[in-house]
């Protein structure tokens, strides 16, 4: 039985081609419906196990691979990172989590803390945005701490001078 055709929904398909896309990680699959002869492409992705979130208040839910795309994404929006870049930093987060686990469950606290820590390493500024919102921030004093303890890397950039508002 093949993958369900997306334009006429019969099961009959065939593979017409298949390759590896970034690291590994991911099989492209080239169809074609047997049925109706459309072409469509499927994408499959290795997963070790079925892992498990453990909410800070004791529920617990499936872990959401496209929901941990969608915040990084958010946090990175309008800066200079691309989707490869953040595609990269899904996989390697997911693979470090199914494979540091003991067991198949994983905290929420883990999965921030990943998040955060690679962000960092990946752009402060979307670190600084991940980190806002992942700890609630409700103050201004809440993001000058958070700012005073990232390493200072562009010591040497050029500062945009400010236009003159009532704010200062």
């Amino acid at each position: 039985m093949g993958m369900r055709c997306p334009y006429c929904n019969s099961s009959d398909s065939r593979v017409a081609d298949s390759r590896p896309d970034t690291e590994d990680a991911v099989i492209r699959r080239r169809r074609v419906c047997n049925q109706c002869g459309a072409k469509f492409t499927t994408v499959e992705r290795i997963q070790m196990r079925d892992l498990v979130v453990v909410k800070n208040s004791g529920k617990q839910e499936p872990f959401d691979r496209e929901k941990l795309r969608r915040s990084i994404k958010l946090a990175c929006r309008n800066r200079d990172v691309g989707d490869e870049q953040i595609e990269r930093l899904v996989a390697s987060i997911q693979r470090r989590l199914e494979t540091d686990s003991m067991d198949d469950t994983v905290t929420s606290v883990a999965v921030g803390q990943m998040v955060s820590d690679s962000l960092l390493n990946l752009d402060p500024i979307a670190f600084i945005r991940f980190v806002s919102v992942y700890r609630k921030f409700s103050k201004v004093s809440d993001f000058k701490k958070i700012i005073d303890k990232i390493p200072e890397a562009d010591e040497g950039a050029q500062v945009c001078p400010l236009p003159k508002t009532s704010l200062f």
